[in-house]
């Protein structure tokens, strides 16, 4: 079968707007990124006992993305009360996490050439290294203390 889709062109606009003392002091980033012909956008439930959101490998397959391929990843907890923990670990079993409070979004960032292959090392002591760049493998979730919707949404090549 043919495609029948043509890739465009993804452009994400991050602003930040502040006034202060009669003074602008926010500003606006925009990122563009071509040839992007997939999204998945999807909003899921995240429970106390915790989720897999993602898979990243060689192959694709439902909730599971193409390594290379990946080129922008935002997660945003939907939530007005209750914050979520995002995990991310690599193909070296390097885990990350960070809290994703109420109302805020969180972007994982790509290598625009190669996607989410080699882009980052963790250790418990602190000496990570740019050398040792593991491949991201999974994104996980977990609320604090309530059932909360977030948003997943993924661009790739």
């Amino acid at each position: 079968m043919a495609t029948t889709i043509t890739p465009a062109t993804f452009t994400s606009t991050i602003t930040e707007s502040i006034n202060l003392n009669g003074s602008e002091q926010g500003s606006t980033n925009t990122l563009t990124i071509s040839s992007i012909n997939e999204i998945s956008k999807r909003i899921v439930t995240v429970h106390t006992l915790g989720l897999e959101l993602v898979q990243f490998s060689d192959t694709a397959a439902a909730g599971r993305f193409i390594y290379g391929d990946v080129r922008y990843i935002r997660i945003t907890n939907k939530d007005d009360d209750n914050n979520i923990f995002l995990t991310f670990k690599n193909a070296q079993n390097d885990e990350f996490i960070v809290l994703l409070d109420k109302g805020q979004s969180f972007i994982y960032n790509s290598n625009l050439d190669g996607g989410v292959v080699n882009t980052f090392d963790g250790t418990s002591a602190g000496a990570a290294s740019t050398d040792n760049l593991g491949t991201l493998t999974s994104i996980s979730a977990k609320s604090d203390s309530a059932n909360v919707d977030c948003e997943i949404f993924i661009a790739s090549t």
